[in-house]
């Protein structure tokens, strides 16, 4: 079906994993401040997804939450995430701006693998730990600055791009 538009009810605290898997038609989503918890793969293959405001009740983006939402161009992440988990944003083709808070202490593996417009990422000091290719496929990866603490060759960083470690 062509469900385009939705609006999580403010009665509502937590979405379930794959709650919207692959609803393809999918535009936007606004959830209430209300939410405190989405499942994983919560929206994967959400292919039409361009728009959606995390709330900052949220306190992890779960793994494969918005794998392969492949419209999706800018992610604000807001201060109340703490984990960003494996394959959080890995396929999401059209990102090219993400923001990482420095509440975030951890990154999982592939969270954003072939994300093949996003051109530059900053990953605050506040992170501790990157999992395993998580740049993999970031194939317009031009500028990446990383803490020298959690800088590894096992993040598959483009060697296109520059890397500035801190």
């Amino acid at each position: 079906f062509s469900l385009k538009q939705i609006t999580i009810p403010s009665s509502m605290t937590s979405i379930e994993s794959n709650t919207f898997h692959s609803c393809r038609s999918l535009e936007q989503i606004n959830i209430p401040p209300s939410v405190t918890s989405i499942g994983n793969s919560a929206f994967y293959g959400c292919m039409s997804l361009k728009q959606i405001s995390i709330p900052s009740s949220l306190t992890s983006i779960n793994d494969a939450t918005f794998m392969a939402c492949t419209s999706i161009e800018k992610i604000e992440i807001p201060q109340s995430v703490t984990k960003i988990g494996d394959n959080a944003f890995g396929d999401c083709l059209a990102l090219q701006e993400i923001s990482i808070p420095s509440s975030v202490t951890s990154i999982g593996k592939n969270a954003f693998r072939s994300c093949e417009s996003l051109k530059e990422i900053s990953i605050p000091s506040s992170v501790t730990k990157i999992g395993e290719d998580a740049f993999d496929y970031c194939i317009s990866l031009t500028k990446i600055t990383i803490p020298s603490a959690v800088y590894n060759r096992n993040l598959s960083i483009p060697s296109t791009a520059k890397i500035e470690k801190y």
